[in-house]
């Protein structure tokens, strides 16, 4: 346990919505980041207060990764009470989510910033208090994305996008790893402006 509490904390929260009815849909895209790296390294969710947890030390740092179960509207409840409860500081903190006006496959970290018109990141300012917390949004716009929001980031992924997914999904965990190992300013120097040929 004194163990434990020397180590460095962080909290990875990917945005989705609970349920096999939501599993394989856009909106997702946060838990499936999440599935990928407990797949990489064997970890499992468990079921506790306001979301699915798992915990992983890696390279002496301590991850807590989340999947909220509150749905995406209200993933700031989850968000504050994991950070609260494991005492967790804001800088340590990366939200992962969709994001349907980046390009599909295209990947962006940033240390602040506004919602986008996502619900989920809304709802984490306004328990937070603040927009100032690291975000890697994961672009879902395609061509045959019309008009229809909710339509669209509530529907499942098509053949001709799960044939790229599945790398873009590894550079995110490559992401994530590099934003606890080497902080948020040199993720973002390093991945920000890279160019990923799909």
């Amino acid at each position: 346990m004194i163990f434990f509490k020397k180590m460095k904390k962080f909290l990875i929260t990917g945005l989705g919505n609970p349920g096999v009815l939501y599993q394989k849909t856009r909106h997702n895209l946060g838990f499936l980041i999440l599935d990928k790296i407990s797949e990489k390294y064997f970890l499992s969710f468990s079921i506790k207060k306001l979301g699915f947890i798992s915990k992983f030390i890696y390279k002496e740092k301590l991850l807590f990764f989340l999947k909220p179960s509150t749905y995406v509207n209200e993933s700031g409840k989850s968000v504050k009470y994991w950070m609260n409860k494991k005492k967790i500081s804001l800088e340590n903190i990366l939200v992962i989510s969709d994001d349907i006006y980046l390009n599909f496959g295209n990947i962006r970290l940033r240390e602040k910033g506004g919602d986008g018109g996502h619900n989920g990141l809304k709802s984490i300012e306004k328990e937070l208090g603040t927009s100032h917390y690291a975000r890697m949004r994961f672009g879902i716009k395609n061509h045959f994305y019309q008009d229809n929001k909710i339509d669209y980031v509530l529907g499942n992924w098509k053949e001709e996008e799960l044939k790229i997914l599945f790398n873009r999904l590894e550079i995110s965990v490559k992401i994530i790893f590099s934003f606890v190992l080497n902080g948020l300013q040199k993720t973002m120097d390093l991945f920000n402006n890279r160019n990923f040929k799909i």
